[in-house]
């Protein structure tokens, strides 16, 4: 699977969980790990979980391998690595702690209108 297929099987599922303030960051120019980062925001620790599960759901659906999920049982920021695509899906207050999306501010945001639901 692409990494823009990728992507957007991983925003369609967040949004059918109601994942909230989807971002993508493009980082395949300023990172050899990823092309692109993926960060979201859960409500609660369960839909923090109920998020990650319906990615890694998908991600086995279509075949995809999963380098590896970390946080998943504490709830506050779950990390789905599926290779080209990092998945980090956060409560909101560990959210504005890391601020991944100041960190990695050099890298171009992917617009995701297509794919998430009003």
């Amino acid at each position: 699977m692409e990494s823009k297929q990728l992507l957007e099987m991983v925003v369609k599922a967040a949004d059918g969980r109601r994942a909230e303030d989807i971002t993508t960051l493009q980082v395949d120019q300023i990172s050899p790990m990823a092309d692109y980062f993926v960060i979201m925001t859960g409500g609660s620790d369960r839909q923090v979980q109920a998020i990650a599960n319906a990615i890694i759901e998908k991600a086995h659906e279509n075949q995809v391998e999963i380098g590896s999920v970390e946080g998943k049982n504490h709830a506050k920021w779950v990390l789905i690595d599926l290779g080209d695509v990092v998945v980090h899906v956060f409560r909101e207050e560990t959210r504005h702690f890391y601020n991944l999306e100041k960190l990695w501010s050099e890298a171009p945001l992917v617009n995701l209108d297509k794919w998430i639901k009003d």
